[in-house]
């Protein structure tokens, strides 16, 4: 049957500094009333987790938002499990973490989820990596490696790369596999100069374009800006017909 074309979907990526605001004071309702601004699909998020004050962030903002939620943790502190997160409209078809720790440095990690799109699958890869320069080479190679493992479906690597060498082998490696993607300042977030948090899609026809939110809500609710980006899918009438339900994770 002819691919029947869905609506553009709306991808985020948010490093929400453990709710923590600007003036350092905790505000997990702010992040959901940034969450909210932007309006999108699929929210990648960073350094979410238990707070010290005992409030679970991610349950939070998965009950504010009505967003399901996937939590990919990669350490444990004191009050509880930390990392990165997925909030998606969508049913979650499938789940694996992907342990990035590099030597000794702090653990870090990335969620793969494949998610059902009203009958169309998405693949998204949501991760925060290291602060050190090999740290990072190393962990883009391993998601490289990941990605060349070709789905049959699109796929969405999203996240805060802590990458701000512009001619880096990290960022090379990234426009070889995807193709050239724009990047935008995204922290500070008072005063954006890097372009830490990118958006990369394959096949790369289907981003339509890519944005920083920068409301005032936003430039002080985390010292990041959340960016976002339009996809568009296809999807058949079979193919939404066979595709199986899933349950939130």
């Amino acid at each position: 049957m002819p691919g029947a074309e869905l609506r553009p979907l709306r991808i985020a990526t948010y490093n929400i500094h453990d709710a923590v605001r600007t003036d350092r004071s905790f505000s997990p309702g702010r992040i959901a009333a940034v969450l909210a601004e932007l309006g999108a699909d699929i929210v990648a998020v960073q350094e979410v987790g238990l707070h010290s004050t005992g409030i679970d962030v991610l349950a939070f903002l998965r009950d504010a938002t009505g967003y399901a939620s996937v939590l990919g943790p990669t350490r444990l502190r004191h009050a509880g499990e930390y990392g990165n997160a997925l909030l998606t409209r969508f049913a979650v078809q499938d789940t694996t973490l992907i342990d990035l720790t590099f030597m000794r440095r702090e653990a870090r990690g990335a969620l793969d989820v494949v998610l059902d799109c009203d009958g169309a699958p998405l693949r998204v890869i949501a991760t925060h990596l290291g602060l050190r320069p090999a740290e990072r080479r190393a962990q883009i190679q391993q998601l490289l490696r990941v990605l060349e493992a070709q789905t049959p479906f699109p796929t969405v690597l999203m996240g805060d790369l802590n990458e701000w060498f512009l001619w880096g082998r990290p960022l090379r490696w990234l426009h070889a596999h995807f193709e050239k993607t724009s990047a935008a300042a995204t922290f500070p977030a008072n005063a954006p100069v890097f372009a830490l948090d990118r958006i990369w899609v394959e096949p790369r026809s289907l981003l339509s374009r890519i944005w920083v939110h920068s409301s005032p809500l936003a430039r002080s609710a985390s010292d990041h800006l959340p960016l976002l980006a339009e996809i568009a899918l296809m999807a058949t009438a079979d193919r939404r017909a066979e595709s199986p339900s899933a349950s939130h994770v």
